[in-house]
C-alpha cells in the first residue's frame, strides 16, 4: 500500500523541473472536457523536509468546497518524519483551480495560508489566501454510501508509479463502491477500465457524484495498491466530516 502524496518523495526535489512532464492522471482514465470540474485542485509544494535536513517538491490533488477552502488527504502536510501537522502551513503550498488543460488554461491561482486535520480520517481542509468566486465548491454529502453506488474520480495525479510525474491534464474514471467501513469506502475501477485508478499525486482526489456545474463529495483518495491497479483503492469518507467541515468553512 502506498501513500499517493509520498510514494515519490525521492524522485522529485527542488532542482528538478516536474511541471515540464508532461502525464496523464487517474490511471486509465480519459480526459476531462473542456470547463468541467473546475472544483478539482492541484496542489504544489515546495521545501517539504526530509529528517537529514534536505528538502523535496512534492503535489496532492484536493477539491473547492467553499470559496476560501480545499479539502484534501491530511497526510500530505506532515513535518520531517511524517507526522501529520496542523496550524500555519509547514511549507509553501499553491492552490490551482478552474483548468483542466495547462497548457492552455492559466486556471486561479491561491496560496494557501493554513491546515486543519480532521481527528476521523485522514483528511485535511486547508485555507486560501483569497477566496474564489469563479469556480462553483462541492457540496459535501452527509448520505452514507452505499455497495454498488458509481462515483467520478478526477485528478491531477500520474499514468503510473513508475517514474511518475505530476499531470498537466486533469482525467477522470468511474468507479464502484466495494465496501463501507465507519470511516472510509472502498472502491474498485469501472470505466473506462477495471484498472481506472487513482496514482501518485492524487492524494485528496475528489470521488463525487457530478451535478451541472458542482456535485456531491462522496469521499477523498487517500492509499491503495500501485497503479494502474483492479484491487480496492481506500477512501475517506466526507460524510463523516461534513459537521466538522461546515463548522469551519461557515
Amino acid at each position: 500500500m502506498r501513500l499517493r502524496a509520498l510514494l515519490a518523495a525521492a524522485v522529485l526535489t527542488i532542482t528538478t523541473a516536474p511541471a515540464a512532464l508532461a502525464a496523464p492522471d487517474v490511471a486509465h482514465g480519459t480526459d476531462v472536457p473542456p470547463g468541467r470540474f473546475g472544483f478539482v485542485a492541484k496542489i504544489a509544494m515546495t521545501k517539504i523536509p526530509r529528517p537529514d535536513g534536505s528538502t523535496y517538491s512534492s503535489y496532492c490533488t484536493g477539491a473547492l468546497i467553499a470559496p476560501g477552502w480545499v479539502v484534501t488527504t491530511g497526510h500530505c502536510f506532515h513535518d520531517a518524519h511524517r507526522k501529520r501537522v496542523a496550524g500555519k502551513m509547514p511549507y509553501p503550498t499553491m492552490v490551482t483551480l478552474g483548468l483542466v488543460d495547462e497548457a492552455v488554461e492559466s486556471g486561479v491561482a491561491r496560496k494557501a495560508t493554513e491546515v486543519l486535520q480532521a481527528k476521523e480520517n485522514d483528511v485535511a481542509l486547508i485555507k486560501l489566501d483569497t477566496p474564489v468566486s469563479t469556480v462553483t465548491p462541492l457540496t459535501v454529502s452527509r448520505v452514507l454510501p452505499k455497495v454498488g453506488q458509481q462515483l467520478t474520480l478526477a485528478g491531477w495525479g500520474s499514468l503510473t508509479a513508475k517514474n511518475p510525474a505530476p499531470a498537466t491534464r486533469m482525467q477522470q474514471g468511474t468507479v464502484q463502491v466495494a465496501t463501507v467501513a465507519p470511516t472510509t469506502i472502498g472502491v474498485r475501477g469501472a470505466a473506462p477500465s477495471i484498472t481506472t485508478s487513482a496514482c501518485t499525486y492524487d492524494s485528496g482526489a475528489p470521488y463525487f457524484v457530478p451535478g451541472d456545474t458542482g456535485g456531491a463529495l462522496v469521499s477523498l483518495e487517500a492509499t491503495g495498491p500501485d497503479c494502474p491497479h483492479a484491487g480496492i483503492e481506500t477512501t475517506s469518507r466526507a460524510d463523516v466530516i461534513a459537521d466538522w467541515i461546515a463548522t469551519h468553512t461557515g
